[in-house]
């Protein structure tokens, strides 16, 4: 079968290129995995904090902003806290600064996260930008998407090779084979393999481990409109989640190969005494962790255009921690290009998100 785009990748960045390359063509997505979302997207503290990361991923979160407010019901309030200790004022001081925080007393802040442990915090700040994501509706809305204007999206369809010919790409999958005029790589943790596999130059990605922890919530507390609170320089963060707590170290721990990630249960267990020495509810017992593998480019900011020595090859790649926040604006983006429309988005920022800065 022949194709005009086949995306590797059925994340939240190949789904929502999907939907909206679907209306230019015929489109073929393959999972590697039994679902969507398996493995990063699947994993995902599920927040949408437009002013988190690099400039030009703050930028390209920003411009998310209107799809999300459009969509109805993806988003829902949240919030953030930052807490520090007295030692942690340069940290706190910055991340303040950088996350657009407003102070807030003491008494403030236990008023609104009663088990902080005012022995230990010292500052807090708040915003009240921050709103959760509900990453499967938004997933399922571009898939539904996508599949309206008549794309196939495959499952089980593992990558076993990928040849370059005169009008596009040829490859074997585990369901078949498949012919296209644009491949667009969003593998995840996996693209540089992708690329690899095309004869194309591997952009030098690395994929970080980050862990997870359901705890129970303190008891006789409601915790579901509880903001999502932090450590200064992110050394663990707290999300109530489904009537329970999640509990992350943060850790950016580099990983030799992409995998199914699993948590690392004493870099979960550090992480779980940092967030400890904050409250005053111990945690006494784990319900489930996991495990996500969040890529990044070596600038730490997505890449999104064509290969500069093959255009006929597109990076959709390097999301990072911020994939579902920055995917509207992203697979935008990827379908103005690829179609040959001028961008949306200020030049300067498209040309900070191509490939070819790594020239």
């Amino acid at each position: 079968m022949t194709y005009d785009f086949l995306i590797i990748g059925g994340g939240i960045a190949g789904i929502s290129a999907a939907a909206r390359l679907a209306p230019l063509g015929r489109v073929l997505v393959l999972e590697a995995e039994d679902s969507l979302a398996h493995h990063a997207s699947g994993r995902s503290a599920a927040l949408y904090e437009p002013h988190y990361g690099a400039p030009a991923v703050v930028e390209l979160s920003m411009a998310s902003g209107d799809f999300f407010r459009a969509a109805g019901n993806v988003l829902s309030p949240r919030g953030l806290m930052l807490v520090a200790r007295e030692d942690q004022k340069q940290d706190f001081d910055h991340d303040m600064k950088a996350m657009d925080f407003a102070p807030i007393s003491l008494d403030e802040a236990l008023s609104i996260i009663p088990i902080l442990n005012p022995g230990v915090v010292r500052m807090a700040a708040h915003a009240g930008h921050a709103e959760d994501i509900d990453t499967d509706l938004l997933l399922q809305g571009f898939a539904r998407a996508a599949r309206a204007h008549g794309a196939q999206i495959l499952t089980r369809a593992r990558v076993e090779g990928i040849t370059r010919t005169p009008n596009g790409w040829h490859l074997r999958h585990a369901g078949g084979e498949a012919e296209a005029r644009i491949l667009v790589n969003a593998a995840g943790a996996w693209v540089d393999r992708v690329a690899a596999m095309a004869g194309i130059a591997p952009i030098g990605f690395t994929p970080l481990r980050r862990s997870m922890a359901r705890i129970p919530a303190p008891a006789g507390l409601e915790v579901s409109r509880w903001p999502m609170l932090f450590g200064p320089g992110e050394e663990w963060y707290m999300k109530p989640d489904a009537g329970a707590l999640i509990v992350s170290p943060a850790e950016e721990d580099p990983v030799e190969a992409p995998h199914d990630a699993w948590a690392d249960d004493m870099v979960l267990a550090e992480g779980l005494a940092r967030y400890e020495e904050f409250v005053t509810a111990p945690v006494t017992r784990i319900l489930a962790n996991w495990a996500g593998l969040r890529t990044f480019s070596p600038d730490r900011v997505l890449v999104i255009g064509p290969d500069r020595h093959d255009p006929a090859f597109f990076w959709l790649a390097g999301q990072g921690g911020y994939g579902f926040q920055s995917a509207p604006g992203a697979s935008q983006l990827a379908a103005d290009l690829i179609a040959g429309r001028a961008p949306a988005l200020p030049p300067a920022l498209v040309a900070a998100l191509a490939p070819a800065r790594f020239a």
